[in-house]
């Protein structure tokens, strides 16, 4: 399955023109957050995600509300607002979990990992590939360090290891576009702006 995934689009017109390209060589497509600049034209651009006809998977990023874009992502069929839910989509399974970005920690989604443990080791057991969509990186790897070192978010990191998660994408840290990475095997890929297209 080829998956169109991107992240802080903030809303480029140009780079969206990019998304919509790859768009037609996708099966489906995965949005990391920050899709808007605090949440300007939002709807324009969830119109015209939703007109292209594939299924898209969104989380909200730092500059969108989550209450917000619960409700206008509830507008279009076709459009999937997946903050703290999981989702199957053929054989793959994809997390999601937006906001944040600037906390080593996150408590509450510790609390909620723990929950869907069972639910990721099912679906391994029956051969599903299972993706974790973040807006924030997880601490340790190419896509989180900046000059003054790493700044990703640890409960994301023991997540991913405990988890032995499939895919990981990212985003947040315009600095590390289109880097990628692993965690002990595990892919880690913040796509940009332009989007990329990965086989899962």
């Amino acid at each position: 399955m080829k998956i169109l995934a991107f992240t802080d689009l903030h809303g480029s017109l140009r780079d969206f023109k990019s998304v919509k390209k790859k768009a037609k060589r996708c099966d489906t497509i995965i949005c990391a957050g920050d899709l808007t600049f605090f949440e300007e034209d939002v709807e324009y651009f969830l119109s015209e995600l939703n007109s292209w006809g594939k299924k898209v998977f969104m989380i909200h990023g730092n500059h969108e509300g989550l209450r917000n874009m619960k409700i206008w992502c509830k507008k279009h069929k076709n459009i999937r607002f997946i903050h703290k839910k999981v989702e199957k989509f053929n054989d793959v399974m994809i997390i999601g979990y937006g906001g944040g970005g600037f906390s080593h920690e996150d408590e509450k989604f510790e609390k909620w990992g723990k929950k869907i443990t069972k639910d990721v080791d099912n679906f391994q057991k029956n051969k599903c590939k299972v993706l974790f969509m973040i807006h924030a990186p997880p601490y340790g790897t190419k896509l989180d360090k900046l000059d003054m070192g790493h700044v990703g978010n640890i409960s994301f990191r023991e997540f991913i290891l405990r988890s032995k998660l499939d895919l990981v994408i990212c985003g947040h840290l315009h600095e590390n576009e289109c880097k990628k990475d692993k965690l002990n095997g595990i892919k880690v890929i913040n796509p940009g702006p332009r989007g990329k297209i990965i086989k899962v």
